[in-house]
């Protein structure tokens, strides 16, 4: 306990779900998190739930001015950022020849673009403050290969991992290290989402394609938010001080390199 004791964290995406499982994870280890999303009444509420080192940034990743803001808000409060979590991204699903320019475009804009751009922003107010930093980005499976009807998210996610990379080797010289986390299947209330777009893609019953996705996994089940806190918390402490520009599969195995 206590790894991240005095540090201060920004988690994109973090009013539910994942992004609040590593919030309360990082609060666990004594960090100040700001809990930023689009959502700032969900934002405000997940903070306050996670009690007083908590607290709520408004933040919609695909506006310039609203990351320069959010990243100024964690200054103003905490003195200084040390470190970021991209967790904020979209999902959609077609076949090639259904794909919309919608939804291509959505999806790069808040998966690559966002996590792009507050990369930026969060390393510029690091090495101004000149005490290093951890960049998380979070990746996928779905960026190690291609899915007949997933095609532009692994392509989002197969971007992230990139861009972990070319960060991870510019910016180790300001004593940032860019790291990044490929979850597998992640149980929760987004598969509901998730399945009914497979369901109608692969003709199935409600419930049938997760179902099967968590019988296929090694490990036996889906994982969850908390299976993904541990790298979360590593990759933030300085037992991670020389790893950078990797991505780790933390999956039950579905995805072995």
């Amino acid at each position: 306990m206590n790894r991240l004791k005095g540090k201060s964290a920004l988690i994109t995406g973090a009013a539910r779900g994942i992004g609040k499982a590593f919030a309360q994870a990082y609060l666990d280890e004594g960090a100040t998190v700001a809990i930023a999303d689009i959502n700032l009444d969900g934002a405000k509420a997940a903070a306050e739930d996670l009690g007083a080192r908590a607290y709520a940034v408004s933040l919609d990743v695909t506006d310039q001015a609203s990351i320069d803001a959010a990243i100024r808000a964690v200054e103003t409060r905490t003195g200084g950022l040390d470190i970021l979590i991209n967790n904020a991204a979209l999902f959609d699903l077609a076949p090639i020849v259904e794909i919309t320019r919608e939804s291509y475009d959505r999806l790069f804009q808040i998966n690559v673009s966002g996590t792009l751009f507050m990369m930026q922003a969060a390393a510029r107010s690091m090495i101004a403050r000149g005490k290093g930093g951890k960049i998380i980005n979070m990746a996928s499976q779905a960026g190690r290969r291609g899915e007949a009807l997933v095609g532009v998210y692994c392509a989002t996610k197969a971007a992230v991992i990139s861009l972990t990379q070319s960060a991870g080797l510019d910016l180790i010289r300001h004593g940032i290290n860019v790291n990044a986390i490929a979850p597998g299947v992640v149980d929760g209330e987004h598969w509901d989402g998730v399945d009914a777009l497979f369901a109608k893609y692969e003709n199935r019953p409600l419930g049938e394609k997760k179902r099967l996705v968590g019988e296929a996994v090694p490990y036996g089940r889906m994982g969850t938010a908390r299976d993904l806190t541990g790298m979360a918390v590593f990759l933030a402490s300085s037992e991670a001080d020389y790893i950078l520009a990797q991505t780790y599969n933390v999956d039950g195995g579905n995805w072995m390199s």
